[in-house]
This record gives structure tokens, sequence and C-alpha cells, in this order.
């Protein structure tokens, strides 16, 4: 089957690689239709990671059940279904609390927890970035699409990880109807925790970043757009809140935060959350935090350390929820706020290429190219459709 396989840093390619297949009773085998590019598979492409060279990327998955094994009872050949980019086996004690993020079964290493599709230190599972993928567990992992699965693929496949991470990380800022609430970051995760918080009815929805074409989306949305280029995120946050600071903030970029002269600074984002959200405000973290970094800008970032501000933190009494999405919490209602009409997730694609383009589409969504919002991949399609 043709994959997009890692080659090094900044290194992709189209190949040929053993066909996904049946390996145990409870798999599930699925033909992609629909896969996206995540900024979390470009830490990986750029290098900053220990993915392994042959690996096979994709964590964003969406397509048609073509095979079932013995022991499947719920998932039937021909349903299509979005997978959770977290591969859970639904019955440890992580998985039992609802917490399938930190799986205990499905991570091979003893001492870590969590399990992913072409992900680094998250097992040996394959990515979707392909013309198949065997899903473990497959009534437990599959979440079942409808009727209208085809025509709103673009929606649908956001479910596997950018829009319930995003709604996660309002969730853990405890955002609610009349908040004031603010992001940082613009990507596709931001984005997405801008569109939830906006969904669950908050009052203000402030989003900081500095690339145009992204802060345009967050406006079509109805979140005001900062430009942290051109003004003092924490004092705009603090005049449009009276001088109190937010409700509540969502960190959606990670230990590649720079500042707007281009320097990398882990905890840019995290210290101006910190300064932006009021006295017993709360934050959530869904921006990558690596253990290890050693392509970081020093000692400290190289160990996976951030120079983080927390005696204000403490001295504020805010809380802080961290950690990768549990999406299996989420995607349920999420996707039927989708087929309902309620949620449009896909308003962040700007770009749907073929599986063969995807070299292409890493090169430009890495480069942070003017329009390249969100790239989606078609595996067995031709042509490309920019929105």
């Amino acid at each position: 089957m043709k994959a997009v396989v890692y080659g090094g840093p900044r290194q992709v390619s189209v190949e040929d690689v053993p066909d996904a297949r049946i390996e145990r009773p409870t798999d599930v085998l699925v033909r992609i239709t629909t896969t996206n590019i995540c900024g979390s598979d470009l830490h990986m492409y750029e290098g900053r990671t220990s993915f392994e060279k042959g690996s096979v990327f994709g964590h964003e998955n969406m397509g048609e059940v073509i095979e079932v094994g013995g022991a499947v009872d719920k998932v039937k050949v021909g349903e299509m279904v979005v997978l959770p980019f977290n591969v859970a086996c639904g019955y440890c004690k992580n998985c039992d609390r609802g917490f399938t993020n930190y799986c205990l079964t499905m991570q091979p290493d003893p001492a870590l927890a969590g399990a992913a599709y072409g992900f680094a230190d998250m097992g040996p599972y394959q990515g979707g970035q392909a013309e198949y993928l065997r899903v473990p567990y497959g009534d437990f992992n599959c979440l079942r699409l409808g009727e209208d699965a085809a025509e709103k693929q673009t929606d649908y496949v956001m479910l596997a990880d950018i829009f319930p991470t995003g709604y996660h990380a309002t969730e853990m800022a405890g955002v609610k109807p009349g908040d004031q609430t603010v992001i940082f970051g613009a990507g596709p995760v931001g984005l997405m925790a801008a569109y939830s918080a906006i969904l669950k009815g908050a009052g203000k929805v402030m989003v900081v970043d500095r690339h145009p074409d992204r802060l345009a989306l967050a406006e079509k949305i109805g979140a005001i757009p900062v430009d942290d280029s051109a003004v003092d995120p924490v004092e705009f946050v603090l005049a449009e809140t009276k001088g109190l600071g937010a409700d509540n903030g969502c960190e959606c970029v990670g230990y590649q935060a720079h500042d707007p002269q281009g320097n990398e600074h882990p905890n840019e984002t995290l210290n101006k959350l910190v300064k932006a959200v009021r006295f017993t405000g709360r934050i959530g973290v869904v921006g990558v935090f690596a253990p290890k970094d050693p392509g970081g800008p020093d000692e400290f970032a190289k160990q996976g350390e951030v120079v983080f501000d927390y005696g204000l933190h403490w001295f504020k009494g805010q809380t802080m929820g961290t950690g990768q999405c549990p999406v299996k919490r989420y995607n349920r209602q999420l996707r039927d706020l989708v087929a309902a009409g309620k949620a449009n997730p896909s308003f962040v694609v700007s770009h749907e290429l073929p599986l063969e383009q995807a070299p292409d589409g890493y090169q430009h969504f890495d480069n942070r190219d003017n329009g390249w919002t969100k790239v989606v991949l078609h595996p067995g399609q031709s042509g490309t459709r920019t929105a």
C-alpha cells in the first residue's frame, strides 16, 4: 500500500509499505478516505522527536471499514468510521476512568502511558496517512458515522483529534456561557478551541497569533483577533476585561512558541497566559510540551524544562490542566453537533490533496505559508482542491 513515510528531518515521501492487515480478532481494517496533516506531525517532521525513520505518519484518520476480526461485534463492513488518535483498550484502569489518552495496555513501555497512530514514543502503531489502517479494539475505537459521512468528510475527520482537542482545552479551562476567554495560538487546534468556546456560549473570545490568514479565520467565526506583532496581548486582554483579566485561557501553541521577532521561547505563551488570566482563573494547556527536545533553544528546553512564572501563577490562585485529549470523552457529542448542522469544523481546511502530494503539503504547512491553515489528504484520489 502507499503511505507517507518519514525519512529524516524535513524528509517525507510516499512509498510502498507492507499492507495493513487484521492481526488480532478484535481488529478492524479501514480503507482510509480522509487523513489530515497535524501540527503535531510537524514536530516529528522537523526532527524534534524520536520518531524513527521508515515510520508512517498520520493520527487524524477516517474511512470505510473493509474487514473485521472474528471478535468484532458492533462495527460492520461498509460503515464509515472516524478514529480517535488515541489507541486505547477500553478496559485498563485509565480507560475505565475515561482517560483513553493514557491507556496502560496499548503502550508497550511500562514506564509510559498512552498510545497513538504514527506518533513518536506512543507505541508501534503505524499511521493512517496511507491507503489502509489497522485499528486495534475496533468496537471500542471506531466512531461510526451516519449516511452523511461521505459528503461531510472534512467535518467528521476533525473528530479524530483537533476538534475534541480544542474542546478539551476549553473543558480544562472551565469555559462557561458568558465567559471572557483568551486563546493563545490560532493554528488548527487554537481555532478549534475558539470555536468550542463560542459553541459553549462564551461572551468574548480573544485569539492571539500573528499570522493574518489564521487571525482572519478567528474573526470569521466570531472571535476577536489579536495580532501580537502589533499589540501587547496581555495589555489587550486587560483592556478588554476592565483590567481584571480573562476568566480563563487556552494554550494551543506548545514548546515551539516564538516571540514576534521569531525567537523561540518555550515559556512564551504559558507566562503570558498567567498574566492575562484573572485571579482564580483557569488555564487549559493542549499545546505539546516534550519531555526532551534536542532542538531546544537552551539547556532547560533540551531537557523538557520550562522557565515558568510559577510564583505569579500561585499568587493568582489559578488552576491549570494539561495533557493530550481523551478523544472518546467528546467525539460522540461533537459528531452529533456536526450531523445536526450545529458545528462545521471544516472551516479550518485550506487544502485537500491526494496522498501523492503529501510532501508538498508538509513543506507548505511547516513553512506556515500564507493560506495553508489545514491540509487534508485523500488516499486513492487525484487532483487538488483549495478552499
